[in-house]
């Protein structure tokens, strides 16, 4: 999947945000993007959007081409552990659990890789 493929994907699942991708012409900023969404849903408890997101950016992480996961690896993966911060532990573990198994990887192998 190459950054047009992914702005398509992110554009099925919210429209809301057609514009926004398409004033942005790179990985990053449509990451970016998708990311902010996810925050947003996450802070408005929008349990079913964050669901949806949060499957969309494994599918974009696992069929993406390189330079779309480095984008979900430094923008998405970056900012997970701030953005669910002040959750309680029972909705952080929702969150979590909403991810693929790819995205949880990545996730952890950041965290561990950080400290060191």
């Amino acid at each position: 999947m190459n950054y047009s493929e992914a702005v398509q994907e992110i554009q099925t699942i919210v429209p809301d945000l057609q514009n926004q991708l398409q004033e942005k012409n790179n990985p990053y900023a449509a990451i970016r993007i998708l990311t902010d969404h996810i925050k947003k849903m996450i802070r408005q408890n929008d349990r079913n959007l964050i669901r949806t997101s949060l499957t969309k950016m494994g599918t974009i992480y696992s069929q993406g081409d390189a330079a779309l996961r480095n984008a979900i690896e430094h923008t998405f993966i970056y900012s997970l552990d701030n953005c669910t911060a002040f959750c309680t532990e029972e909705y952080r573990k929702l969150i979590f659990s909403c991810m693929t198994k790819d995205l949880q990887k990545s996730y952890t192998a950041q965290i561990y890789q950080h400290g060191i």
